[in-house]
């Protein structure tokens, strides 16, 4: 008697589906569907959720459907290839043609998994996320991601209509990560991860941590990057960064933020590739030497203006594409200009989509609230004594500076970082294991971050966004330091703007803003900032900070700049400020370019060009500008008049600054200067160039031999009202 093969396929059928493997993977559960899918033995097995038949190979031959789901089987002799395709209607009887993902072997070599486990892993983003590539001669894309309290990740997309349920991945035993090759699918496609918890079965559909590109906001998607195409011309630029004497060099920045720049008619935003020309003769011909742009890493809200970031490893889709960036970066290097990068490893959103509770547990951010969340903004704070997280946040800077020759980064609100407490109540922190109130696993995070950065990538800069008193932000970690070469000085800032807020009247009273800060210059490497933060949330301009009637709020912010540029340091300034834009910044409406039509307005650009020139032509002003002997004071102790005056030196070179706080004009004001002979000015922010009233000093000075402030000549000067000088004594 002969059994039916009905019967024998039911049988079979019934022993396959009370397989605790497969009934985990029809509860799309199942952490590893390689141990089931695949080939097995003499078994083809096909999982194809909507599927009603199947087929395989070019023979077509009929795979068996298990009962009623979307598991099929096929028994071969060792045909078909090892590849073959697979044909199956769907239940709207359509045909579709694939190439099974679960006969590909592991594609992460251990090695990968291994570095990233403990942290040192700085190409993370070329072995996790999605890259196109082929395997065995199939064309697709390599997903993978670290989900380590996942019980199931699943790959979705336009590919699959978004259903978890077709494409789960393989766990790569503890290291966390998961990962599956996807035959057909290529640059272009949208995708995400869909995420089942271990612990409460709940679902998480989450943009990929490491994706390279996204779709435009409001939509959250990752898109599948193609591999770069973008051909780099800056092989000259980045021979020189490699010898870059920083330290002695000038270093002057125009930080901007792309989506309010400058905008095309009808409000739209220029892309990366026409703000590359616009925005590099601008810098060019004011004499910047680097752009520093506000975050363009990927984020959803306009208003965050970027530093609250969902793609790490993404330039923002608002502009282009990654290689239109590429190309932005590579058309500034060719015009001779530096390319900074704002960048925010501090905090990072809640939006769902992103990295809040990525595997539905805290992952990414710390667990314990008191750590992980930030009070002031709202955000989530990194959980940096985790080997994973750092090493993504690592990983980023590297991909940066490596993939898109970014010359540097500016490290968004580094104090928060440091501080266990800050701005925090009592009672709403944890100490760290010594009891203190640093956080010692972001100190480490710090150190690593600026070694791989000055190690890996000679010439480029790190600079800290950090106003406390914290010590040896910018000496090396060797040296016990946190290895910033620079660290913006937000006391001098806050000294400075709140001096020239006083009418001038009363500018006698508060003398020591102006000269508190030589107490300290020399102890970091210092870059004075007049940033987008000092012209927002009611604040005012540049312009609108200035004190008197418009004349005098004129030649105020004129003052205040050449106190910049002469005073120790790297300088930093904000868009607008170059032209004297009268209002507030906003995020959501270009500058007022229209005020250039001004003559007073036109008087501060071109001061502007002035001092950048001027500051880079004399290495007096730059060849020590984060050393003491790059600085003497002439005279810092004329309150009653409001006046200050300096030296500046490199070498042989030096410049005299004196700066005059008060709308008096001062005939025959006397200085001590350290030699004798004739000086001529070299700037003058009163001249008419600048639409000032044009006192000064026109014919070349002599000094004197009469001892005066401890030097051995004296010079008798015509100080402008409200203005500052720059002299040198001529050389025979």
């Amino acid at each position: 008697m002969h059994r039916s093969p009905d019967l024998d396929h039911a049988a079979a059928d019934a022993a396959l589906l009370a397989r605790d493997d497969v009934r985990r993977l029809l509860a799309s559960r199942l952490h590893d569907p390689f141990t089931l899918l695949g080939r097995h033995g003499e078994e083809i097995r096909l999982w194809r959720p909507w599927a009603v038949a199947a087929w395989v190979g070019a023979e077509r031959v009929p795979a068996r459907r298990v009962g009623t789901s979307g598991l099929f089987v096929l028994r071969h002799d060792g045909a078909p290839g090892p590849h073959p395709e697979v044909h199956w209607r769907d239940v709207a009887g359509t045909m579709h043609c694939d190439i099974d993902p679960y006969g590909f072997p592991p594609q992460l070599g251990d090695l990968d998994l291994h570095l990233f486990g403990e942290g040192r892993h700085r190409h993370a983003y070329r072995m996790l996320g999605a890259h196109p590539c082929t395997v065995e001669g199939v064309a697709g894309t390599r997903f993978a991601t670290w989900a380590p309290n996942a019980e199931r990740v699943s790959v979705v997309g336009d590919f699959n209509q978004w259903d978890g349920r077709c494409h789960p991945m393989r766990v790569r035993g503890g290291s966390g990560v998961w990962e599956l090759f996807l035959p057909g699918v290529g640059p272009g496609a949208l995708y995400k991860f869909e995420l089942r918890s271990r612990h409460d079965g709940s679902l998480h559909l989450k943009a990929d941590p490491y994706g390279q590109q996204f779709e435009r906001r409001p939509y959250t998607s990752s898109i599948v990057a193609a591999p770069p195409a973008h051909a780099w011309q800056d092989s000259a630029w980045m021979a020189r960064r490699r010898e870059w004497d920083w330290l002695h060099a000038p270093v002057s920045v125009y930080e901007l933020h792309l989506g309010s720049w400058q905008r095309r008619e009808d409000g739209e935003f220029l892309d990366y590739r026409e703000l590359a020309h616009r925005v590099a003769e601008h810098a060019v011909w004011l004499g910047f030497t680097h752009i520093e742009l506000m975050p363009v890493t990927e984020h959803p809200l306009d208003a965050s203006w970027g530093y609250q970031a969902t793609g790490y490893f993404a330039p923002t889709s608002r502009f282009g594409s990654p290689d239109d960036f590429r190309y932005f970066v590579d058309h500034c290097h060719q015009r001779g200009i530096g390319v900074l990068l704002d960048w925010v490893p501090a905090h990072f959103p809640r939006d769902a989509h992103a990295l809040a509770r990525f595997d539905g547990t805290t992952l990414y951010e710390h667990a314990d609230p008191r750590r992980g969340e930030h009070r002031d903004w709202g955000t989530l704070i990194y959980d940096f004594g985790r080997n994973e997280v750092r090493n993504f946040l690592l990983a980023s800077a590297n991909c940066w500076l490596e993939e898109f020759h970014i010359d540097g980064l500016r490290v968004d609100a580094v104090a928060s970082m440091l501080y266990l407490d800050y701005s925090r109540e009592p009672g709403d922190w944890t100490p760290n294991v010594h009891g203190g109130r640093e956080n010692l696993e972001a100190m480490q995070f710090l150190r690593e971050l600026n070694e791989l950065t000055h190690g890996e990538h000679p010439g480029t800069l790190t600079i800290a966004e950090e106003s406390t008193a914290w010590p040896q932000v910018t000496r090396p970690v060797w040296l016990g330091g946190l290895g910033f070469s620079m660290k913006w000085n937000m006391g001098w800032m806050h000294d400075t703007l709140g001096y020239m807020a006083h009418d001038p009247v009363h500018r006698v009273y508060h003398h020591p803003e102006l000269t508190f800060g030589l107490l300290y210059a020399f102890t970091e490497n210092f870059l004075l900032p007049f940033s987008h933060d000092e012209v927002v949330h009611g604040k005012g301009s540049m312009l609108g900070k200035m004190p008197g009637d418009d004349w005098q709020r004129f030649a105020n912010l004129r003052l205040l700049y050449l106190y910049q540029y002469t005073y120790p340091g790297a300088k930093l300034m904000f868009m607008g400020g170059e032209f004297a834009q009268g209002r507030e910044w906003s995020h959501a409406q270009p500058l007022e370019w229209a005020a250039l039509e001004g003559e007073r307005e036109r008087g501060v650009f071109a001061l502007v060009r002035d001092l950048n020139h001027l500051y880079r032509d004399q290495s007096a002003l730059h060849g020590h500008g984060f050393e003491q002997q790059g600085f003497e004071w002439i005279d810092c102790h004329d309150a009653t008049q409001s006046v200050i005056s300096y030296l500046r030196r490199a070498g042989d070179e030096c410049c005299v600054v004196v700066l005059n706080f008060t709308p008096v004009p001062r005939r025959g004001y006397r200085i001590g200067v350290p030699e004798g002979g004739s000086y001529r000015e070299l700037l003058n922010t009163d001249s008419r160039y600048y639409a000032g009233s044009d006192l000064g000093n026109g014919a070349p000075l002599a000094a004197v031999a009469e001892p005066l402030m401890g030097r051995p000549f004296s010079l008798g000067i015509t100080l402008p009202p409200l203005a500052g000088l720059v002299l040198q004594r001529e050389r025979s």
